[in-house]
């Protein structure tokens, strides 16, 4: 079983958005997160799909997934209150259908251009390699500072990468990592970052051009554009 762990329980604040989540959010009158959604629904190695999504638009994203015919999603899941409590929500609930040695692509929900490619390589280095993390090289300096004002170390930029999503994993394993967070007070950026403070290995793949993740209005503004630019060199071939 591949399952696809879709989480799109932000609120978008950072968007100025008051009516609606980021991830509701309509390009050419389709919302981000069907965008997203269409990437795995049209996979054919993607067997299920798990969305976990901000309990007062649950009702909302229903009736986008008949509308669009989007076919996949067996689960809607609540949020939590912070995007590692999301992905825990939606990796518990897949306790009682998934096997250990499943594999699990958890994707945000404001990241629609992922391709088709990308999801392959991680189901390919998850049966290989038992994970795989998406990352990009840093192509700027990356400063350390611990209080904000002074920096203590600029790391060598040609060993600095960006992780980005889908990070793919076996369920059974990030299931556990995800327990044992819970029990130690753990809250994690993501789940590479709670991959590192257990010194779990983890297995960089590189990702494709593009791999955006809206957060912010500049963000959506970068999505459309690029958007169009695809549809233009589809039609065009410019």
């Amino acid at each position: 079983m591949i399952t696809a762990l879709i989480f799109a329980g932000g609120t978008g604040q950072r968007m100025n958005s008051r009516a609606k989540p980021k991830q509701f959010l309509e390009m050419h009158g389709k919302p981000i997160i069907i965008y997203t959604l269409e990437c795995f629904e049209y996979h054919e190695e993607i067997d299920e799909i798990v969305v976990v999504c901000l309990k007062s638009w649950i009702n909302e994203l229903k009736g986008l997934l008949h509308r669009y015919e989007i076919t996949k999603v067996k689960k809607i899941v609540p949020g939590g209150e912070t995007g590692h409590d999301s992905i825990y929500n939606g990796l518990n609930s897949m306790k009682e259908t998934s096997k250990s040695d499943d594999i699990v692509l958890i994707h945000d929900g404001v990241r629609p251009l992922i391709t088709e490619e990308l999801i392959s390589e991680n189901i390919r280095a998850v049966k290989e390699f038992g994970n795989a993390i998406t990352v990009e090289p840093a192509r700027e300096s990356i400063v350390q500072s611990v209080d904000g004002k002074h920096i203590q170390s600029v790391p060598n930029r040609d060993y600095m990468y960006v992780a980005k999503a889908p990070q793919s994993f076996c369920y059974g394993e990030v299931i556990n990592a995800y327990e044992k967070a819970q029990k130690d007070g753990y809250k994690t950026i993501d789940t590479a970052h709670l991959y590192s403070l257990y010194r779990l290995p983890m297995h960089m793949i590189m990702s494709t051009k593009n791999n955006m993740k809206i957060t912010d209005s500049a963000d959506y503004y970068m999505f459309r554009a690029l958007f169009e630019a695809t549809e233009n060199q589809q039609i065009f071939g410019i």
